[in-house]
Formats: structure tokens, C-alpha cells, sequence
């Protein structure tokens, strides 16, 4: 899943912390599993730049406190529930606006 969401406050979207809480958070109500994450704020009022590695795959989020606007990747394997996590973060982060897109990925005709 991309989402791209709109209309957010700026605080938010410049607190490293409170962002790794709430994707590492959002992992989890998707039933995935934590491997490890990272976050890098750029500076007071700045963006922000995370990743949770989950053993399904991994959840990213890129901010831009300046436009209100945060990107967040979603992808999981298994029977991890994206969707759950999506709506966990949009929750958190009161978005004015969201567009939504939805990947569906398979191995199948895949050669090496």
C-alpha cells in the first residue's frame, strides 16, 4: 500500500519519536513482526525519514513538515494485514486528505 497523506500538522510530522512509535505500533496491529527500525529527523522543524523492517517486508514513512504532506509505504507478505496498520497511522496522524494505492505483488511468471 502507498499512501500519500495530506493536510497533516506540522508538529507531527517532524517528531522522530512519536513517528517510530506509531509505525512500530502500526506493525504490530497489522500482526507483523519487528525486526528493526530507524528514524532520522533533519532537523528541528524539519522532515523526517524512518523504516521498520518487519519480517513480512517493511513499513516507510517520509515527511515534509513544510507541506503537511507525509509518504508511507506499506508492504507485508503473509498474513499480515496492511490495512490495519494504514488505518492505525491515519488515525494518528488526521490527514485532511489521503490517496491510497494498492499493489498486489506475486512471484508467479517471475524467471531468473
Amino acid at each position: 500500500m502507498l499512501a500519500d497523506l495530506n493536510g497533516i500538522d506540522a508538529a507531527r510530522l517532524s517528531d522522530s519519536a512519536f513517528l517510530e512509535t506509531l509505525l512500530r505500533e502500526a506493525a504490530t496491529s497489522a500482526g507483523a513482526q519487528i525486526l528493526f527500525s530507524h528514524f532520522h529527523g533533519f532537523g528541528d522543524g524539519q522532515g523526517v525519514t524512518g523504516v521498520v523492517l518487519l519480517a513480512e517486508s517493511h513499513i516507510t514513512i517520509h515527511t515534509w513538515p513544510e507541506c503537511g504532506f507525509a509518504a508511507a509505504d506499506i508492504f507485508m507478505c503473509g498474513s499480515a494485514q496492511p490495512e490495519l496498520a494504514l488505518a492505525l497511522i491515519a488515525k494518528a496522524l488526521q490527514p485532511n486528505a489521503t490517496r491510497i494505492q494498492s499493489l498486489h505483488r506475486s512471484s508467479t511468471g517471475v524467471t531468473a
